[in-house]
């Protein structure tokens, strides 16, 4: 069977491009994690802000609590970015190869990155849930990977999954708005460049600068699902008394009423700012380390296959 190797080497760049940025950035999305799901707590917060929850954590000597999790969390962001950017990359080539377009177009763009972001949630969405609950949980009390998932029932495993399936337009939108980005200040870094000279590439800050914007703009749109999603992937509360209380919280229709009902409209974007700053970052570093190290990439990958090409070749000479 016959690999697309352009496809590997963007998807393997942004796996590695998102588990540096993870990690770089965990403490920070524990903070803004456990802001978000402060609405579980039936009008009381306990937390005013994002600092609030860092002070927590080094009041009660538990700063490493912050990274409770981060293997989970870098094993399925890893995954995720591994699926979506090889899904994006191949859907993207073979939209092209068969449509005879030497570019494509917005609308294409979005359908494109909204069904490799739909494979990518499906096959992630048992270790999203379970991050989110150890994030979650008290600091100091966050169990392993296996314990978390099997607490409940396998469907439990895929809370969520319906607003991660509409959240594929968040990054949809936030990779077309860079790539078109991306296009017109290499288009302009070209025609400005002499006629037979190498094709131009982004620097490391306009490449980040690009990730932060084209974020910003997906993030705003999307943030009412983001900010459900997390209070239903949440660890339970201990102030939910009955298997019934539990469930009912984890229904999209109930967390939304509750937050109208507690916080109004303005509880629908309660963190933003943080998730903003958080995500911004990481797609921003994530999509810098990726245009860096993309063509080294490339060039590792044409080895790994010269290599593995050549016992082949010596069989058939035999």
């Amino acid at each position: 069977m016959n690999v697309d190797l352009e496809s590997l080497a963007e998807a393997t760049s942004g796996a590695i491009g998102s588990l540096i940025s993870t990690t770089i950035l965990y403490p920070l999305d524990t903070c803004k994690t456990k802001y978000q799901a402060d609405a579980r707590s039936h009008g009381r917060t306990r937390y005013r802000n994002l600092t609030d929850v860092l002070l927590e954590a080094i009041s009660n000597g538990q700063v490493l609590s912050l990274y409770q999790g981060l293997g989970t969390k870098n094993l399925q962001s890893f995954i995720s970015q591994f699926v979506y950017f090889y899904g994006y990359s191949y859907f993207k080539r073979l939209y092209l190869d068969k449509s005879g377009y030497k570019s494509i177009g917005t609308k294409a763009n979005l359908v494109i990155a909204a069904a490799a972001g739909a494979c990518t949630a499906i096959v992630t969405q048992p270790l999203d849930t379970a991050s989110s609950r150890m994030q979650t949980s008290a600091f100091g009390k966050s169990k392993g990977l296996l314990k978390t998932l099997t607490e409940g029932s396998w469907s439990d495993a895929f809370d969520g999954l319906s607003i991660s399936l509409l959240l594929t337009s968040n990054p949809a939108i936030q990779y077309t708005v860079f790539d078109q980005l991306k296009q017109r200040v290499l288009k302009d870094k070209q025609s400005k460049a002499e006629k037979g000279s190498s094709p131009e590439s982004l620097s490391a800050f306009m490449a980040f600068l690009l990730g932060a914007i084209s974020k910003s703009i997906a993030t705003c749109l999307t943030y009412p699902a983001i900010r459900c999603k997390v209070i239903i992937q949440a660890a339970d509360s201990d102030e939910a008394s009955s298997k019934t209380k539990i469930k009912s919280q984890k229904t999209v229709s109930s967390v939304l009423y509750g937050i109208w009902k507690r916080e109004g409209i303005v509880g629908y974007f309660k963190g933003l700012q943080a998730q903003i700053l958080k995500t911004v970052l990481s797609s921003a570093l994530l999509l810098m380390i990726k245009e860096k190290i993309s063509a080294t990439t490339w060039v590792l990958i044409l080895a790994l296959k010269r290599y593995l090409l050549l016992p082949a070749r010596r069989v058939k000479n035999l």
